[in-house]
């Protein structure tokens, strides 16, 4: 297993951006199904993420850190998948920025 650590600036509250959270996994679920398992999400007691997911067989425990300023994304992914480790970390930077990037009704 490889560790991997990505954080992403927002200028969000905790509860706006644990609504946006919620939101994205629901959507991710319906949008990604044919593409990966199932994805588990829990909120813990200390605020952070919980999320678990299959893709191309392989299995990722990652957990979210809802900061102030910042998410702290942090991922266990199996050996083959550090291969792609710089296309992960563009990923979540990406979908993060977006979804926190700006107002959403």
């Amino acid at each position: 297993m490889k560790s991997m650590e990505v954080r992403v600036p927002h200028s969000l509250t905790t509860e706006e951006v644990r609504r946006r959270l919620d939101e994205a996994v629901v959507r991710a679920r319906t949008d990604y199904s044919d593409k990966v398992g199932a994805i588990e999400a829990t909120w813990r007691p200390d605020g952070s993420l919980a999320l678990a997911l299959d893709v191309v067989g392989m299995s990722i425990d990652s957990e979210v850190e809802v900061l102030a300023e910042e998410l702290v994304v942090r991922l266990q992914v199996p050996g083959m998948a550090g291969l792609f480790a710089g296309r992960i970390r563009s990923g979540i930077e990406e979908r993060l920025g977006g979804l926190l990037g700006g107002p959403q009704v």
